[in-house]
C-alpha cells in the first residue's frame, strides 16, 4: 500500500508507491517527454548525439533523460555518445551504477570489513576455546 506524499513536480497529492513517485498529471507529462526523445533518437543522424544536445534538440530537461536512461526505457547500446553520471563520483559512464574505480573502492571496502568481522570472530572464538582447570587436591 502507498503513502499519501505531495508530488515533487507540482505539489498535488498522489499516492505515493514504489513504482509511481509523482502523480497522474505529471506521469502523463513525462511519457510525452520521452516519446519526444524517444522520436528524436530513432532518426539514424540523431543517433551520435551527447546528452546536452538532445536537451537542446528536444527541450526536455537533462534529469529526466537521465531518469529514462536509469529506468533502462533509453537503451544506450546504440548510442556512443550518451553516458550518464556514477552515482557515487559522477564520472561519465556507460553502464551499472558505479563507475570501474567506484566498484573497486568498494569492493575493497567490503573486504576490509569482512576481514576485520573475521578478525573479530576469530578473537572470540579463541576466548571460547580456553579453558581453565582448577586444581582442587593441592589446595
Amino acid at each position: 500500500m502507498g503513502e499519501l506524499a505531495n508530488c515533487p513536480k507540482c505539489n498535488a497529492l498522489f499516492l505515493k508507491t514504489k513504482l509511481q513517485t509523482v502523480c497522474q498529471a505529471c506521469i502523463k507529462e513525462e511519457e510525452k517527454s520521452f516519446e519526444t526523445v524517444y522520436k528524436f533518437l530513432r532518426k539514424q543522424e540523431n543517433r551520435q548525439s551527447t546528452l546536452s544536445r538532445i536537451t537542446e534538440e528536444t527541450g526536455v530537461e537533462e534529469e529526466l533523460i537521465l531518469k529514462f536512461i536509469r529506468q533502462k526505457r533509453i537503451q544506450i547500446t546504440h548510442l556512443p555518445n550518451l553516458a550518464y553520471p556514477c552515482e557515487r563520483c559522477g564520472t561519465s559512464i556507460r553502464e551499472g551504477k558505479f563507475c570501474k574505480a567506484c566498484q573497486s573502492d568498494i569492493k575493497d571496502q567490503m573486504d576490509h570489513l569482512n576481514h576485520e568481522d573475521a578478525l573479530k570472530i576469530e578473537k572470540e572464538n579463541s576466548k571460547k576455546d580456553t579453558y581453565y582447570a582448577y586444581n582442587t587436591k593441592n589446595s
